[in-house]
């Protein structure tokens, strides 16, 4: 295996002491002689380790001041179609899912209208805990009209963002999704999964994803509130 370079791991390092909160949002680094001193290494180094830092948004710099950490939690748009994990990779996080479980099951009344199928048809469903720098982030479960994704189960053990993987596999375009977006409290099962106290606030998103008028998945995620939060742009009003 060939060896990180050395401004690599700097990085690497940096960005996980801010994330790690050794470096409070809006808190000043040290100078670049003291990070040299830190790291023992070149300025060359530090200031290349700046610059990448910048361009993944954990700190910014500020003219005569210094450099100040930035609010780095995952924020996802809503004016477009994106997955949690798509989020977190953007954001320049390590993504992986674990406890990956697929079956398959019958509908029932709710699932089966929601993905605008007969009650006796047989419903792929996708369970998994998504992880972001190895801290569990959201509890994922996805549910798609088998028919639509034949041979899923044998195809699926390694996926981050089911939605390219649903492009890439089987050519299907996400076009348009319909999100309801609330807060609840972690019971005591989300708060083990998540690592977080029972009643940690969580956001859950329920979500329905079309592909040419056709419904191709009903998601239902829980999400750490502490660490992801959502952002709309606005325009004019209507009333």
């Amino acid at each position: 295996m060939l060896k990180q370079p050395l401004y690599e791991q700097v990085y690497q390092k940096m960005k996980k002491s801010i994330r790690n909160g050794e470096y409070n949002v809006g808190e000043f680094l040290p100078t670049e002689s003291e990070l040299e001193i830190q790291y023992n290494v070149s300025r060359t180094t530090i200031r290349k380790v700046i610059m990448m830092l910048v361009t993944d948004k954990y700190i910014e710099v500020k003219q005569g001041r210094g450099t100040s950490v930035l609010d780095f939690d995952a924020t996802q748009k809503l004016n477009g179609i994106t997955s949690i994990s798509e989020t977190l990779i953007k954001r320049g996080m390590d993504v992986s899912s674990v406890g990956i479980y697929v079956d398959t099951i019958l509908g029932n009344d709710k699932i089966s209208n929601k993905l605008g199928i007969d009650r006796n048809q047989e419903i792929s469903r996708i369970q998994r805990v998504i992880l972001a720098d190895g801290l569990p982030i959201a509890i994922v479960e996805n549910y798609i009209c088998s028919e639509k994704v034949p041979n899923i189960m044998e195809k699926i053990k390694n996926i981050n963002s089911l939605y390219k993987f649903i492009e890439d596999e089987y050519k299907i375009e996400l076009d348009f999704a319909k999100d309801v977006i609330s807060a609840r409290s972690a019971d005591f099962t989300e708060s083990q999964i998540l690592n977080v106290n029972v009643g940690a606030p969580l956001l859950t998103l329920n979500r329905i994803t079309y592909a040419e008028g056709i419904v191709i998945t009903y998601d239902k995620v829980k999400i750490r509130a502490d660490k992801y939060r959502f952002e709309i742009d606005l325009e004019g009003r209507s009333f």
